[in-house]
């Protein structure tokens, strides 16, 4: 069993100033951890979010355990947490697990 079956790229510390702060595109940031059952609900939709609109936005993971300093420095409190970033400032935030409809009417801005 393949530990991360996600087509979603993973940032960290180090890389989320250039992969997520000076992109040029609109990015979600999933903030997650291996022992979160809804970050693992969730993880599913986003890689088909991610597929379906590759176009709009572009979709990362952030693992909150082995990345503290991006996860204190965005408050980070409570996971699954899905941040939308747009010439480097979070221009949405969306707390929890939810179905995909919902996750897809809340990011319509974005998809559109």
């Amino acid at each position: 069993m393949r530990r991360n079956m996600s087509n979603v790229k993973a940032v960290t510390d180090a890389s989320f100033e250039n992969d997520v702060l000076k992109s040029e595109k609109t990015i979600l940031v999933d903030f997650w951890a291996e022992w979160c059952g809804p970050c693992r609900a969730v993880g599913p939709i986003l890689d088909q979010i991610s597929v379906e609109h590759s176009d709009k936005i572009e979709i990362v993971k952030l693992n909150v355990d082995d990345n503290p300093q991006t996860a204190a420095k965005y408050q980070i409190t409570s996971i699954p947490a899905m941040k939308v970033y747009q010439g480097g400032e979070v221009v949405k935030t969306v707390i929890g697990a939810k179905p995909k409809p919902q996750l897809v009417a809340e990011l319509a801005e974005f998809l559109a």
